[in-house]
């Protein structure tokens, strides 16, 4: 209970449970997935072929329910094949809007660092506003508007690295990881004789996935904890190996994660752990690193690292 209204967040339970049906062993990156989208903001799965970021994407999408569209997106692809575009009709006389794949309650941008950057900008307005805008009209986008985006990091060739602009944009950075050995042994008996996700059913709707967004803004988020973000995110940019640190959006990045996972473990209030949890996959992708640091081998999470390391954590729980 909170401010009188009851927060259930039961639904999200099970549809993690569902999408376990057909991945094994990521229950961390589904959990992630998840507080992206009672988050209201959008996820980019990075990692190396073939790990199940696609199979995750379409496991988390028929498991909701609502509309889905995916694009793989190439060298060619122009921002219309998004966006849609105004096609003339002869018998009327008028230009008929053709609406892209982007207007869907879930999107799939496949390998979206494989697309020239006109391109990926295209969806800059939809990530951030819920809206398109086409030849000088606007249209609004199905809520919920969640963007998943894959990408493959080891490529180079053939492949455009997303603008800071659009990475700022993304809520979480995910990356899958390899599977040990009695996971890759239950994978294989799990797809021996079939697709699992060919018999997988919705267990929600867009419209109490809707819900579920609204009612994680009444999670409590104390004092003390917003200190604790903005100090993090502060820290970010007076690190002298930091070439930039983190926007404002990463602290509401932050505070907006922070209640969907307390949400998904029960809680009606945030922890400072739950925010140390969260600080990587959050901020890593927004900070860039001065050209020696790279040089060294060094990363983003190594300095979010060090950073979480001296901030000191508040007391107050709640």
């Amino acid at each position: 209970m909170c401010g009188g209204i009851i927060l259930d967040f039961s639904l999200c339970e099970r549809i993690i449970e569902n999408v376990s049906q057909v991945i094994v062993g990521k229950s961390q990156a589904i959990e992630l997935l998840l507080v992206a989208l009672l988050g209201d903001g959008h996820v980019l799965l990075e990692d190396v072929p073939g790990l199940g970021k696609t199979l995750m994407a379409k496991c988390l999408a028929r498991s909701i329910g609502g509309s889905f569209r995916r694009v793989q997106f190439t060298p060619d692809l122009l921002p219309s094949d998004i966006t849609g575009f105004n096609v003339y009709n002869q018998q009327s006389g008028k230009f008929a809007f053709q609406p892209g794949p982007v207007i869907t309650n879930i999107l799939l941008a496949d390998e979206i660092n494989r697309t020239i950057p006109r391109t990926q900008s295209s969806l800059l307005e939809s990530m951030e506003e819920r809206q398109v805008t086409v030849d000088g009209q606007t249209y609004p986008l199905p809520h919920p508007f969640f963007v998943m985006a894959t990408q493959n990091p080891i490529e180079l060739e053939g492949t455009f690295p997303l603008p800071e602009a659009q990475l700022d944009r993304f809520l979480l950075k995910i990356h899958l990881g390899y599977p040990d050995k009695d996971e890759e042994t239950s994978i294989l008996e799990r797809f021996q004789e079939q697709d699992p996700l060919s018999n997988l059913e919705a267990v929600a709707s867009p419209a109490q996935v809707a819900d579920l967004q609204q009612a994680r803004k009444k999670i409590r988020i104390s004092k003390p904890v917003k200190e604790y973000i903005t100090d993090i995110v502060g820290a970010t940019r007076n690190d002298e190996s930091l070439r930039f640190g983190s926007s404002p959006r990463g602290s509401l990045g932050l505070m907006r994660a922070g209640q969907a996972l307390a949400a998904l473990r029960g809680r009606d209030y945030v922890l400072p752990d739950d925010i140390k949890y969260l600080v990587r996959p959050v901020l890593a992708h927004r900070l860039i690193l001065k050209d020696e640091e790279r040089l060294r081998g060094r990363t983003a999470e190594d300095f979010l690292e060090e950073i979480i390391s001296r901030i000191p954590v508040p007391a107050t729980a709640k």
